[in-house]
């Protein structure tokens, strides 16, 4: 089993001159910011890791953009490293839905029994002592898990919040 870990990495000279680089735009200190990414694992016994920077193209690309925003400007628009912030920001603009919340999926997912659903409302049931997000498919009644992957383009229809009040309601249809 492994896990992802990002970081912002800031260089800087020990002269204080400013760092020349192919890559970064240097920022006004003299200095550049870079993603790094670190793969890690364990397995058999065995702690490993792998350390790549954005400009290497990682394929993990879940950074959050908080940390996005502490590095350089790029000198490419069309470097890896531009792909892998864009991949990064469309990760982070997946809308995380409320309970209750009716969705339209951008395309049908097709379940294992062969059927498919477009339309679910989020939901959660009980596993343990957790609580665990899920979707009940509109035409059936029955629950999905989605990831979140699946919710990219997707569409809310009507908010559980602007059901409890038409104030609020009102409000969230000028914001669409």
């Amino acid at each position: 089993m492994g896990s992802t870990w990002y970081a912002a990495a800031k260089v800087t000279n020990i002269d204080g001159t400013p760092v020349e680089d192919t890559t970064y735009v240097t920022d006004a200190d003299g200095s550049i910011t870079f993603a790094a990414v670190f793969l890690t694992r364990y397995d058999d016994g065995c702690w490993g890791y792998k350390d790549m920077e954005e400009s290497a193209g990682p394929v993990e690309s879940r950074a959050p953009l908080s940390l996005l925003a502490l590095l350089s400007e790029l000198k490419d628009p069309d470097s890896y490293a531009h792909a892998w912030r864009q991949r990064c920001q469309d990760w982070a603009a997946i809308p995380d839905y409320e309970e209750g919340d009716k969705i339209k999926l951008a395309a049908p997912v097709t379940l294992t029994d062969g059927s498919t659903c477009q339309i679910v409302t989020a939901t959660h049931y009980r596993r343990v002592r957790q609580k665990r997000r899920c979707y009940g498919i509109e035409e059936t009644g029955g629950l999905v898990r989605l990831s979140k992957a699946s919710l990219a383009g997707s569409e809310l229809l009507s908010s559980a919040k602007g059901a409890a009040s038409p104030v609020l309601a009102e409000f969230l249809a000028g914001r669409n």
